[in-house]
């Protein structure tokens, strides 16, 4: 099912549930409509601060380090048949990656504080770097659309693996084997490779979204799917609020949406700010991450939100020399990114680095991938609305489940420090029919002609 063009909500029409489309009006539901269940979809977006690397950027990049193994292409290193007969480069990746190497943002931390106050129905995520679970977010309330490595097992028996030998082989960079009598299998961590499917859990819990009282979507492009389509299984009149660089999917094409248009860790503290949060939320993820850890990441986010600014400045300045005049260019930005949002979408599985918005997604049915996000309106505390800047990803040709044609998100970052990562996984060979969610199927198909271009 690919990405279909979408238009705005008129700003005339009103909201059917929140007294206005606004975070303010978003922190009102949360706080004085009952309990409600809120459901949470994060990308590679949710973790830019963390400074994950990417795969991409010359010379800094996780690929260029993979270079000295001649891979025949750079997704190969999460192809499951090409780890059969060399998994060294999968391991050499893993030790950069693997979980202790990085820590939770501030967006992490909101999630587990939505937990603690029992406001979380469930977190489906396309990353694998389980900065969730290292913030707090209990593991029954996480879905890993993608895998994760937190745990890891024989590719041929399937046996399970020990999580503490699996960090000694993986800091050596060698790969374990399998220790059943008799198989000596390649043991892997639970991250989706190109030519496998998506973990049962996922279409276990692909109707939860239905449920919801409110969505809350964090740094993703949804281009690929079966995760993309996940907002639109919410209800109309469910609020659903975005917080990404650029608008991305169907987001905003409803009267409860509300876009938060930045880097997430902003949104979310403006977010947290209205709902009289902030300083609960700040001094829980300082104990968590430590002050040094808290300032670099607060650094690394002011200086991406300077280079924002300065870009919305320069196009400001180009459309005034140009004299562009009837709808503002921001608008026309807006339109022309809504155009190439219709045409660029993903296939569930994919490899990673390829979709950007924040920092980390490793494989979404395939193996890590960057998130990438496209335009859309900018909320402000007064509620004020401004098209976002254009689009990041470069799309390349490739097949969603459905057989559409769809085009993967490319992704570029790095700040000359740690470059962000996103890990999403690889796409999944097999199909895999969703439960019973009103006549709804949800399968994955990947690999071979389909595999994404890293």
């Amino acid at each position: 099912m690919g990405q279909e063009t979408s238009h705005l909500i008129d700003p005339d029409t009103p909201p059917e549930t929140l007294s206005e489309r606004s975070l303010r009006a978003v922190a009102e539901f949360i706080q004085d409509g009952g309990p409600i269940s809120i459901v949470v979809m994060t990308g590679a977006g949710i973790s830019t601060a963390a400074g994950i690397p990417d795969f991409r950027s010359p010379k800094t990049g996780l690929y260029h380090n993979l270079s000295r193994f001649n891979l025949p292409h750079p997704e190969a290193v999460f192809e499951i048949d090409f780890f059969r007969s060399n998994p060294e480069p999968f391991y050499l990746l893993a030790k950069e990656l693997y979980p202790g190497n990085f820590s939770p943002t501030i967006s992490h931390v909101f999630i587990a504080l939505l937990a603690k106050k029992d406001l979380l129905r469930m977190l489906f995520t396309q990353n694998i770097d389980c900065l969730e679970r290292a913030a707090g977010v209990p593991a029954e309330k996480i879905v890993e659309a993608h895998g994760s490595f937190a745990t890891q097992r024989c590719i041929d028996c399937r046996a399970p693996f020990p999580d503490d030998l699996m960090r000694e082989h993986v800091l050596r960079g060698e790969p374990p084997r399998c220790m059943q009598e008799g198989c000596n299998g390649l043991v892997k961590p639970d991250i989706v490779f190109f030519g496998e499917q998506l973990p049962n859990t996922f279409y276990q819990n692909i109707s939860v979204p239905a449920e919801a009282d409110l969505m809350l979507i964090m740094g993703t492009s949804l281009l690929v799917h079966p995760f993309a389509g996940l907002p639109q299984r919410a209800s109309e009149g469910v609020p659903r609020v975005l917080f990404n660089l650029e608008r991305v999917g169907d987001l905003g094409t409803r009267a409860d949406d509300v876009l938060c248009l930045g880097d997430c860790d902003s949104g979310i503290r403006k977010l947290a700010d209205e709902l009289g949060w902030r300083e609960e939320l700040e001094t829980m993820w300082r104990a968590l991450v430590g002050d040094a850890e808290a300032e670099r990441q607060l650094s690394r986010t002011q200086r991406d939100e300077a280079i924002q600014d300065e870009l919305e400045e320069l196009a400001s300045h180009v459309e005034d020399k140009l004299g562009i005049s009837g709808a503002s260019g921001a608008e026309e930005r807006e339109n022309a990114n809504m155009g190439m949002q219709g045409s660029a979408t993903q296939t569930e599985t994919q490899p990673p680095g390829e979709e950007e918005g924040g920092a980390k997604d490793f494989p979404s049915g395939h193996a890590a991938g960057v998130e990438a996000a496209d335009a859309g309106q900018r909320v402000g505390d007064d509620a004020a609305r401004t098209p976002g800047l254009g689009a990041r990803g470069e799309g390349h040709g490739e097949k969603d489940h459905d057989g559409a044609e769809t085009t993967k998100g490319k992704d570029k970052d790095g700040d000359g420090e740690r470059p962000a990562l996103s890990y999403e996984p690889l796409q999944p060979t097999i199909e895999k029919p969703s439960p019973a969610d009103g006549g709804v199927k949800a399968e994955d198909k990947g690999g071979g002609e389909t595999k994404s271009a890293l």
